[in-house]
């Protein structure tokens, strides 16, 4: 399994280097640097490509920048749009803009599916709205998936209790020792890889243009950000420069002085099966499940596959994409322990990605602060996502689009990316220089 499961990851990391080739249409839509526009973002991720998006329907225009675009985190995620599931206890500051972004979720899909329509991208975004499925394995896990229920019903969340029964009509592959199930109406998925080659599709189609090449930091001018410095030589200019890039944006050279963005890399295993025809549809629904304590969910594919995932690990692996053997043992045990099917599924692919987490575990989204009052003009930070980027990309975009027009939505003064900062941007300051 192990060596079958590393050729699949091999040629899975091979084929993400190509996601976004497909977007553009044209070798038009891809140029080498030294170029201007009225938005630069840097990180080809799903936040990424959702703000450029957002930008070009604002009129603007617009470069993404990325060597690699969807190959990163947005690679490994199973896209679900879980604000209800997701919610953890001490962070229901953080459940607020979840569930603005689930609300945000079908305009931003109508708005994409319009785009689309001129774009040379594939049909469909992978998106499947049948209500998830949240279950527990014995009487401890019970308790727990109780216990959580309570808090999401105080925040006025809808979770219903359904009889194992009830469950396995639905489901009928749910194996019959489960303890408990639960109806989630809100939470959905869909797929990141699919979104992400729909989104580079569109934005070629509406004139966004592509940079494959690393943003080393960047371009200040009479006190603002004036752009991106590229790898290598070459330059992007632009009245508005987003920081989407995940981890490596703490990593960027000539970020404002005073500016820190905590962010560490939170690892997680992930799998991908084929479900063998006798078995279609392993599952109609996304199954969300605690195992002995440990969470762990099956998520089906319109393709006929299944993600199964994931782990949470902050060891330090060798290699940032190295898979962890024990990660990919538990994953089975578990999942097999609320579908028995798994065991007879056929094992694609085995993926690891470090997720960017922040201390509250929330983003870091906004504008940052300078000690007149202030805020450093023509630059936005949008990174930190951690488990929750797919969910909270419309969000984002709304967000950095309110930035850009200069009508910031109080809301979500909490999730500035300079509330870890001693220091306040001084006016005229130079900005720090870093190791890219």
């Amino acid at each position: 399994m192990g060596t079958r499961a590393g050729r699949a990851a091999g040629a899975a990391n091979d084929a993400a280097a190509q996601v976004c080739d497909t977007g553009p249409g044209t070798a038009e839509g891809i140029i080498a640097g030294d170029t201007t526009a009225d938005v630069a973002v840097i990180g080809g991720g799903v936040i990424g490509h959702g703000i450029a998006f957002e930008a070009i329907r604002s009129g603007r225009s617009v470069v993404l920048i990325d060597d690699a675009p969807g190959s990163g985190a947005s690679w490994a995620a199973a896209g679900m749009l879980a604000p209800v599931s997701e919610l953890h206890y001490q962070e229901e500051q953080l459940l607020e803009l979840m569930l603005e972004a689930s609300r945000l979720w079908p305009g931003f899909a109508t708005a994409l599916d319009a785009g689309a329509a001129g774009a040379d991208s594939p049909a469909g975004t992978g998106d499947l709205t049948t209500p998830t499925l949240a279950v527990g394995a014995d009487a401890a896990d019970r308790r727990a998936l109780a216990d959580l229920r309570e808090v999401q019903q105080a925040c006025g969340l809808a979770v219903e209790p359904l009889t194992v029964r009830e469950a396995r009509t639905r489901e009928p592959l749910l194996s019959p020792g489960i303890s408990c199930a639960f109806d989630i109406p809100a939470d959905h998925q869909v797929d990141p890889r699919l979104l992400i080659t729909r989104l580079a599709g569109v934005l070629g189609a509406e004139g966004g243009s592509f940079v494959r090449r690393r943003a080393a930091g960047l371009l200040w001018q009479d006190g603002q950000v004036a752009g991106v410095r590229l790898a290598g030589g070459g330059s992007v200019r632009a009245a508005e420069t987003v920081v989407a890039n995940g981890l490596g944006a703490a990593a960027l050279e000539e970020l404002p002085a005073g500016l820190a963005l905590p962010l560490r890399p939170v690892y997680g295993d992930i799998l991908r099966l084929r479900v063998p025809p006798h078995l279609q549809p392993l599952l109609t629904a996304t199954v969300r499940g605690m195992v002995r304590g440990i969470p762990v969910y099956i998520v089906p594919r319109q393709d006929g596959t299944v993600v199964i995932g994931a782990t949470q690990r902050e060891d330090g692996p060798s290699d940032p994409h190295a898979v962890s053997a024990g990660g990919i043992y538990q994953l089975l045990r578990d999942a097999q322990q609320l579908v028995p099917a798994v065991t007879e599924l056929e094992l694609l692919e085995a993926t690891a990605r470090a997720r960017p987490g922040t201390p509250d575990n929330a983003p870091l989204l906004g504008r940052v602060a300078r000690v007149d009052g202030g805020d450093v003009p023509g630059l936005i930070i949008a990174t930190g996502f951690f488990r929750h980027g797919v969910l909270l990309t419309p969000a984002a975009a709304a967000l950095c689009r309110q930035l850009m027009d200069f009508t910031p939505d109080p809301r979500w003064g909490g999730f500035r990316p300079d509330r870890f900062s001693r220091i306040p941007v001084t006016s005229g300051d130079s900005p720090k220089k870093e190791a890219a």
